[in-house]
């Protein structure tokens, strides 16, 4: 059974990946075999460290993802690293919080942009090379509790992790008969960048808290297994999916 979650041979790309659920994720997937290309705006030297001491070899890849302009490039020097390109994990995002009937314009491109224009793109730069080789892969899309709920005052990013999962599944439909795998992981509520001004405000983390069952928000290592399962050839015949990783918070 090992084997179906080897990755040994196998090279990922992980946007995002200089912190949180994105440094998690990579150290993960390094530590089930693959080398690890880590693509992002900020410095990546904790990242590439942790990639190591868990087995892996790691290569930065410097891009700001809030344009398009940097997608060919990613797969380029990825090419360049090792060779190949087998696992795409889409985790780089951005929010912007306020109410509704204050939001503005700049703040719904920026989080549209970086969350799903990008994403996108990149996908489709990844699938083409896979599908110049004859090869199978995975693309695995980081979505949200907010790909199923609405939220209070991120408008931009509920629509774009709502769109993020039909993306998902569209994108499966059309590529799962070409053996690349497109599947999501929707985080619940973990202690990451992202959600420090949840967690700094005393009614918002008690009201959270007290959703989950799990009783704790989540930690980045937490999300390390869902990423290796639908990065491995465990999940071969899984085409499609958001796969909620929640500490229960949609069973409640």
């Amino acid at each position: 059974m090992a084997a179906s979650f080897d990755l040994t041979g196998k090279t990922a790309i992980v946007t995002g990946a200089n912190t949180g659920l994105g440094q998690a994720i990579a150290v993960a997937l390094a530590g089930a075999g693959a080398d690890v290309a880590l693509v992002g705006r900020s410095s990546m030297a904790d990242t590439e460290a942790a990639v190591s001491a868990a087995g892996g070899r790691a290569k930065t890849i410097q891009a700001d993802l809030s344009t398009i302009e940097p997608v060919n490039r990613v797969i380029e020097e990825t090419l360049a690293f090792t060779g190949r390109a087998d696992i795409l994990v889409n985790n780089a995002g951005i929010i912007r919080r306020a109410d509704a009937i204050n939001f503005t314009e700049a703040d719904w491109d920026a989080v549209m942009d970086v969350n799903l224009k990008t994403v996108f793109f990149l996908s489709q730069a990844f699938a083409k090379n896979l599908i110049s080789e004859s090869k199978g892969g995975k693309i695995i899309n980081i979505a949200s509790l907010l790909s199923f709920q609405g939220g209070i005052r991120i408008p931009s990013y509920t629509a774009s992790k709502s769109g993020l999962a039909g993306l998902t599944r569209l994108l499966a439909c059309e590529w799962a008969g070409k053996g690349i795998n497109v599947n999501a992981i929707a985080p619940g509520y973990f202690s990451t960048n992202n959600t420090e001004a949840l967690r700094n405000d005393p009614d918002r983390n008690s009201a959270i808290l007290g959703r989950i069952p799990a009783g704790h928000w989540g930690q980045p290592e937490e999300l390390g297994g869902a990423a290796v399962f639908l990065a491995a050839p465990a999940s071969d015949y899984v085409h499609g999916i958001v796969l909620p990783v929640d500490g229960g918070w949609l069973a409640r």
